[in-house]
């Protein structure tokens, strides 16, 4: 009998949980014989113990991404590598986290992919639509490319405080195919504000965080190949 008291006291309070208090507050109340144990349990089973329903979000492509490229592009092909992280930002949790160094992750908010291969499909597909350059793939072994782009995602998350903030943190590093070197190298850090008090309104700051490194890291690209122009294949002979 008191087995089945503490599975009862259980079962109510992951009912509180799930947003039945009220049954939760008078869990202590319970004193019955075994056969209404069993019917209890049964009414959990079935009962208003309905799990949320999970909400999903997604990040956007920078609409500068579809301008008009300048000129001709570049002979050059760039592989997208993966970008790298903590497990916390390769599943679909949204992260949360305090002034100091506590974080958690919501239950029902998530993301429809993780943050690292997302943040990942918004690089490639802006460098690819931007027209600056021959082509631009995500890396497969069976692929070849001149430059391999990959990165490294510290932070992307709700940070809270007044006022409450989304906070970005990655680094992209672009290697020399032929001679494995690291050409180049931007690090990108920001907090956007948050403008609101839920979960979406993060979501948003996120986005728009991301949608600002993308645009930051193409700019950095251009500026790098403008300093260091790529030699052009040689004309076939006639």
């Amino acid at each position: 009998m008191i087995f089945f008291r503490h599975i009862i006291d259980a079962s109510v309070k992951r009912l509180a949980e799930l947003g039945c208090p009220s049954i939760y507050s008078r869990r202590r109340a319970v004193r019955a014989p075994l056969t209404f144990a069993t019917v209890f349990l049964s009414f959990l089973l079935v009962g208003c113990g309905a799990a949320r329903p999970a909400k999903y979000y997604q990040l956007t492509v920078p609409k500068e991404a579809a301008a008009d490229p300048p000129g001709d592009p570049l002979p050059v092909t760039i592989l997208m590598g993966p970008i790298m992280s903590s497990h916390l930002y390769r599943e679909d949790r949204i992260v949360y986290s305090s002034s100091g160094e506590d974080m958690g992750t919501y239950e029902y908010q998530r993301w429809a992919e993780p943050p690292t291969e997302m943040i990942q499909d918004v690089l490639l597909r802006t460098l690819r639509s931007s027209g600056r350059y021959r082509a631009v793939y995500a890396q497969r072994s069976s692929t070849r490319g001149d430059f391999l782009l990959r990165g490294h995602l510290y932070d992307f998350k709700e940070v809270s405080g007044s006022p409450m903030s989304a906070r970005l943190s990655l680094e992209l590093e672009l290697r020399d195919t032929k001679t494995g070197t690291a050409v180049w190298t931007h690090f990108y850090n920001h907090d956007e504000s948050v403008s609101g008090k839920d979960v979406s309104a993060v979501v948003t700051a996120l986005n728009r965080n991301v949608q600002r490194a993308t645009n930051e890291f193409s700019a950095s690209l251009n500026q790098y190949f403008s300093a260091h122009p790529p030699a052009s294949p040689p004309s076939p002979p006639q």
